[in-house]
């Protein structure tokens, strides 16, 4: 799950959002909007796409209880952002003194008692879910704790990133009813996420290009691999590409499917988002230009699960996760958050 950060704000916002609390309390526009900035509500809408295309992969199709799996990942998601800006409070009192933390807009305690609350509700709801769900979601929930407390700053940081939005995806692929199903998806996915975090590392220093390549390479790879015509369709939809049937071409060769094409279009759309940002990292590792790549890299993670969705024969769900991307960008204009980091 790409457990992804708060938007870095230029001086000039600074003087105005990172005022020090007074004896009243934080001087702040709305404590609501400090707490949307902490849990990085931008954001959480790159989140109910891992379920929807799990839920795809395992051959099944989204329904009222698979508000359940997704509002697991949601409240899961959410912890681990606020985690992070709790163990990070005393780094970012230096680097970024504008985050709700540092800046006192929110108490620490608050802050923790805030991620422990949401690690429980997402247990709770991925409980109600299901065993095979609550199966996933506790390795998810260890995973997401273990990057915010130990493992962000070493090594296994950018992998237990990747396996976190993994695991996010298997998740919904469980609530359906095959994990093993969406295996394939959620490495592809867990790739994209591996990338994008590695160049998040220096978002706040820059001077790496090699980040950034490094990334550029990997979604011309992944875009490759999505377009990729699957042998073997997930269970609920091989008899629509049995001999004889829509979709299917008795004469055993190749046949463009109205799927083919959306996933064309949508892996296309997933390349175009992440690839220009990491092009003008590589050309200038600067702090400010590593910070889009990043933001590239979170935005274009939803037209790659609405890609895999469309792989899974699933076109409607692939059209409603790819929906997602303009109602994220419609509230990030709203509520002023231009930037989304992972760090």
């Amino acid at each position: 799950m790409t457990r992804t950060a708060s938007p870095p704000l230029t001086p000039a916002d600074r003087d105005t959002t990172s005022a020090p609390p007074t004896a009243d309390g934080p001087v702040t526009p709305d404590r609501a909007a400090a707490w949307a900035e902490l849990v990085r509500l931008p954001a959480l809408f790159t989140v109910p796409g891992d379920t929807l295309a799990g839920v795809a992969a395992a051959g099944g199709r989204p329904g009222p209880r698979t508000l359940l799996p997704i509002g697991s990942s949601l409240c899961l998601y959410a912890a681990g952002m606020v985690l992070n800006d709790w163990a990070d409070r005393a780094e970012d009192a230096v680097e970024r003194p504008h985050r709700p933390l540092p800046s006192g807009r929110v108490r620490p305690a608050a802050a923790f008692a805030a991620a422990c609350g949401l690690t429980g509700a997402g247990l709770l709801l991925a409980a109600r879910t299901g065993r095979p769900a609550l199966a996933v979601a506790a390795p998810l929930a260890a995973t997401v704790w273990a990057y915010d407390l130990a493992l962000k700053h070493t090594p296994a940081g950018p992998p237990a990133m990747a396996a976190a939005r993994g695991l996010d995806l298997l998740m919904g692929a469980a609530a359906a009813g095959s994990a093993r199903a969406a295996a394939p998806s959620a490495v592809l996915l867990g790739c994209h996420t591996l990338a994008v975090t590695a160049v998040s590392r220096r978002e706040t220093t820059g001077g790496s290009v090699a980040a950034p390549l490094a990334a550029l390479a990997a979604t011309g790879v992944l875009t490759r691999l999505v377009t990729r015509r699957r042998v073997r369709l997930p269970a609920g939809r091989r008899a629509a590409a049995a001999p004889g049937l829509p979709g299917s071409n008795p004469s055993g060769g190749a046949r463009t499917t109205p799927a083919d094409a959306v996933t064309a279009a949508l892996a296309a759309a997933y390349a175009a988002t992440a690839a220009r940002p990491y092009v003008h990292a590589a050309l200038n590792p600067s702090p400010p230009l590593t910070q889009r790549a990043v933001g590239g890299g979170i935005r274009a993670t939803v037209p790659l699960q609405a890609a895999l969705a469309a792989r899974s024969g699933a076109t409607a769900t692939s059209l409603l996760i790819a929906a997602l991307a303009p109602a994220g960008r419609l509230f990030v204009r709203r509520r002023a958050m231009r930037k989304v980091s992972i760090t």
